[in-house]
């Protein structure tokens, strides 16, 4: 089994543990130091510094317990961020009403990159509302038209 999926495997437990699910699981490279990157969040889509804290104390047992990896790295837990990809779009129905950035395959409406709430996903089907200078419009498209998508602050 790949080293990634043993330790997450590893992990699960403890991510369970502390009602949280994990984002990303990767190693990072920045510059001459190794850092094991584990982003989670929790149902609600949020993430705190105590609960970051505290699952990195007890990932970090068990990394020591185990001793898994044969190299010099860091542990960094933390959250995907607050403009994370959404990887997975059967998560758009759990998104209705947050901020959104999508890329599509085909232009919209002339637009190939919409940001806008995120009205409603239904067969298939996604509507977002988006403002264009002083009105608000929406945009319909098919889910498959979707290239990349992620998590927009409000500006």
């Amino acid at each position: 089994m790949e080293q990634l999926a043993l330790l997450k495997e590893l992990f699960e437990p403890i991510l369970e543990a502390n009602k949280v699910n994990l984002y990303d699981l990767k190693f990072v490279q920045e510059g001459k130091m190794k850092i094991l990157r584990v982003s989670i969040m929790k149902d609600d889509l949020t993430m705190d510094i105590d609960t970051c804290a505290l699952v990195s104390e007890q990932l970090s047992s068990v990394l020591d317990k185990n001793d898994l990896i044969n190299f010099e790295y860091y542990l960094e837990v933390c959250s995907p961020g607050a403009e994370r990809e959404i990887k997975d779009l059967d998560e758009l129905p759990k998104l209705i009403g947050h901020h959104v950035f999508v890329r599509l395959k085909h232009p919209v409406k002339k637009m190939l990159e919409i940001t806008g709430d995120l009205l409603e996903v239904k067969d298939g089907m996604i509507t977002l509302s988006y403002r264009d200078k002083a009105l608000t419009k929406e945009a319909c498209f098919e889910q498959s038209e979707i290239e990349f998508a992620r998590l927009a602050v409000r500006i």
